[in-house]
């Protein structure tokens, strides 16, 4: 096989592929979840410490780790909707921060 053959055969099997989407996805997904996975740890410590119970920790470490996924794509991409996005789920971990909190202070 020559250089041109191998070239276009390489095209025909990524056709449809955004090598640079697909990247960007996967190193989002994995800050995502090492930022998820130490948010997990200090709510699992406070939860032990003050409740012995699930609350609304779990619910913001999710969030949170979508909201970085998104947000590292965005850096990577510079596409609008990924910060958008990433906008919307840091929103919605303030969001269950704040309940948190609330359960902490034994507000709520």
């Amino acid at each position: 096989m020559n250089k041109e053959e191998i070239l276009a055969k390489a095209k025909k099997e990524n056709s449809g592929l955004d090598v640079a989407d697909l990247d960007a996805q996967r190193k989002g997904a994995y800050f995502g979840y090492f930022v998820g996975i130490c948010g997990i740890i200090i709510v699992d410590i406070m939860n032990g410490i003050v409740f012995g119970n699930v609350n609304h920790g779990p619910n913001m470490v999710i969030s949170l780790m979508c909201a970085s996924a998104f947000f590292v794509k965005y850096i990577k991409l510079k596409k609008a909707h990924e910060l958008i996005v990433a906008i919307l789920y840091f929103s919605l971990a303030i969001m269950f921060l704040v309940f948190w909190i609330l359960q902490l202070l034994r507000v709520w």
